[in-house]
């Protein structure tokens, strides 16, 4: 099974950025797509954005503007680029994965944690 690693998480001002990377242990090809979870304390999960092999992306309405979602093959690496940056986003960000024959996300990152600050 391929292990997702997250970083480049961090304390952060209001109005900041920051940029996540998922490092993946094999070829992210194989997946058919990938994503970015969120979890704030005290609250469910919650999908933040997602992109397929053909590159196609999608975000949640609350991060629509300003996160984006890429991918690069060669690198086995997923970003996630966090703009203008509010307190809700503060959470735990979770990189996700789902194989070609899975229905649902069967790949889990261990997380990294994102603050930011008012």
């Amino acid at each position: 099974q391929v292990q997702l690693v997250e970083s480049g998480g961090g304390l952060v001002q209001a109005g900041g950025s920051l940029r996540l990377s998922c490092a993946a242990s094999g070829s992210i090809f194989s997946f058919k797509d990938m994503g970015w979870y969120r979890q704030a304390p005290g609250k469910e999960r919650e999908w933040v954005a997602g992109i397929s092999r053909d590159l196609s992306t999608y975000y949640a309405d609350s991060v629509k503007g300003r996160f984006t979602i890429s991918r690069d093959n060669a690198k086995n690496t997923v970003y996630l680029q966090m703009n203008s940056l509010k307190p809700e986003d503060t959470a735990m960000y979770y990189c996700t994965a789902r194989s070609l024959l899975s229905a649902t996300y069967d790949s889990w990152g261990q997380g990294t944690q994102v603050t930011v600050s008012s």
